[in-house]
């Protein structure tokens, strides 16, 4: 059950809205299920009654009011129930009126002065309770903490009537767009509306900066109008973001904070992120190295920090609120440079997952450093596509991430942030469909390495892998072989690993049972393991090899036998 409060100046306006058709003829039967004092007029019952005589009585006591009472006076929550549930009856319905403006403090039970108010049903799944906030004695209600109050009856009501029960909300939550910047979009034709789109941006400025004016700079490289918010005395206070072509209707930039986007994109909180950086260690340098290899060397990397960052999570430390934060940063990076086949999952995994990491746990010790450092060197080493990573080290860093994300999850549910909680469990879910797309290429070309096996060595291994999934408790046994797998043991052999200690290892990592495809998410442990190299950077070592030569004046020239030998370049 989802409440959603707003505040306005005209009575009547809201109520004609209510009464109306709705914008698209969707509401059918408006009508009272619930009033202040249950014999409020009903113009969807009585033919005699205008929506205009519903607003006067509404009005009574605010026209005789101070004016300082009447500002922004009509109260309006609109309560909908899941799509999975039942639909309420109007008594009900009443209930839950009731129940909403008791515990906000708008009427409360046996209170003769309370306000006056209506819930008005056209819908089956949600009602308006629309309210005017001047008492009987002609005072203004006070209603601190209206939406938190109204979310907190509503959790009550939900395990009351049998629905379906949400998480409660800690006050952490970025703002959701208003119905109005919906509407809007879907009149321009965005997929989404300029809030999402500016705050996914506003991430990724941050997530490649260094310093303050690094960032403001990244801003506006990516497109966005920027203006800054100075002292008198040239102090930079604070700073606000529009996009493009989105103006209001005095033609004007539509204009948001970095407060309004989300809470911790405010300039203060930017700033503290930035500042306890350069309290930390300086980093590796993120130039080097340079070359085609750099976008799978950079995913490497980052895979090793975010498995060093589980051990903090496991552990159930309070330090692990800094490193959730990293973990955002990560998959923005991701997201921002990997190559198309795989954005769109990793985009709405680090949408989803920006919700975990934030709560109001906070780290002693926020200056550590290393995931966004990871983060800042994907995104130096720029787009991966076609750079000596074919998607094999972007899979093996996503399977390092889900395993990341799940003990996100454990880590905020042992805190009682059951919506931090549910939003790791959806990225995890995202993080599995990215890998499966970002590992399909590479995948392929290792079934073909391991079918070309020599037979002796191509049944050795599929005999280990049988062996060691037998071992493993209610883990089924594949009904195909699994050559992949088979070809990965036989690298990692040649490399001087013991295949089936390997293997044993990968599977002794956490949650396997949730994996949609087990030969993949092992193959990616093991390289990860085992610091394999995939086919694309094999390439690309060769190819960079060559450059090399080429630039130091030794190029490899045939002779008539087929060998090669070093010649002078040209």
């Amino acid at each position: 059950m989802n409440p959603n409060v707003t505040r306005g100046s005209r009575t009547y306006g809201l109520l004609a809205y209510l009464y109306g058709p709705g914008r698209h003829n969707e509401h059918t039967d408006p009508h009272l299920v619930g009033s202040w004092d249950g014999f409020a007029p009903d113009p969807g019952r009585d033919p005699e009654v205008t929506v205009k005589h519903l607003a006067t009585v509404l009005d009574l006591r605010v026209k005789q009011a101070s004016d300082h009472a009447r500002g922004k006076h009509v109260w309006h929550c609109s309560v909908r129930t899941a799509p999975e549930d039942r639909h309420l009856t109007d008594e009900e319905w009443n209930m839950v009126a009731r129940r909403i403006l008791n515990d906000v403090g708008i009427a409360p039970k046996n209170d003769p002065d309370a306000c006056r108010w209506v819930a008005v049903r056209h819908a089956d799944d949600h009602i308006h309770i629309a309210a005017t906030l001047v008492r009987g004695d002609l005072r203004r209600a006070r209603i601190d903490r209206d939406w938190p109050k109204a979310q907190a009856a509503c959790r009550s009501l939900e395990k009351q009537l049998g629905l379906r029960r949400l998480n409660a909300g800690d006050g952490t939550a970025a703002k959701r767009a208003t119905a109005a910047e919906r509407r809007k979009a879907e009149r321009t034709g965005r997929l989404e509306t300029p809030r999402d789109t500016l705050r996914t941006a506003v991430r990724r400025a941050l997530v490649g900066a260094e310093t303050e004016t690094e960032f403001l700079h990244r801003l506006r490289d990516a497109g966005l109008r920027v203006k800054l918010r100075r002292a008198p005395s040239g102090d930079l206070l604070g700073y606000a973001v529009a996009l493009p072509g989105d103006r209001n209707a005095d033609q004007q930039p539509v204009w948001f904070s970095g407060s309004t986007l989300a809470p911790d994109l405010s300039l203060p909180k930017i700033r503290a992120r930035l500042h306890h950086d350069d309290l930390a260690a300086p980093p590796a340098t993120i130039d080097a190295p340079a070359g085609a290899l750099r976008p799978a060397v950079e995913r490497r990397r980052t895979a090793t920090t975010v498995e060093d960052t589980l051990a903090t999570l496991c552990r159930d430390d309070d330090q692990a609120a800094a490193d959730l934060v990293g973990m955002g940063e990560v998959l923005d990076a991701l997201a921002a440079t990997s190559a198309p086949s795989t954005r769109a999952e990793l985009l709405t995994a680090a949408r989803t997952f920006e919700r975990a990491t934030r709560s109001h746990v906070r780290a002693e010790r926020a200056e550590r450093r290393a995931l966004r450092t990871a983060a800042r060197g994907i995104i130096h080493a720029g787009t991966a596509l076609g750079r000596g990573e074919d998607g094999g080290t972007t899979a093996m860093v996503l399977s390092t991430l889900v395993l990341a994300t799940l003990a996100a999850a454990r880590w905020h549910n042992a805190r009682g942030h059951a919506q931090q909680a549910a939003a790791a469990r959806r990225a995890a879910d995202h993080l599995r469909a990215a890998a499966l797309k970002a590992g399909a290429t590479p995948m392929k070309a290792l079934r073909r390495e391991g079918q070309q096996l020599p037979a002796p060595d191509r049944r050795r291994h599929h005999t280990t892998i049988r062996t060691v999934l037998q071992d493993a408790p209610a883990m089924p046994l594949p009904q195909h072989p699994m050559n992949a797998l088979a070809a990965t043991l036989a690298t990692a052999e040649a490399a001087g690993h013991d295949p089936q200690e390997l293997l044993q290892q990968a599977m002794d990592l956490r949650e396997l049972d949730t994996a949609k495809n087990i030969e993949d998410v092992l193959v990616w442990r093991i390289h990860h393991l085992a610091d394999l190299p995939t086919e694309a950077e094999r390439r690309g070592q060769t190819t960079e090899r060559h450059t090399l030569d080429h630039a130091a004046g030794r190029i490899n020239v045939p002779t008539i036998d087929g060998s090669r030998r070093q010649g002078p370049g040209r």
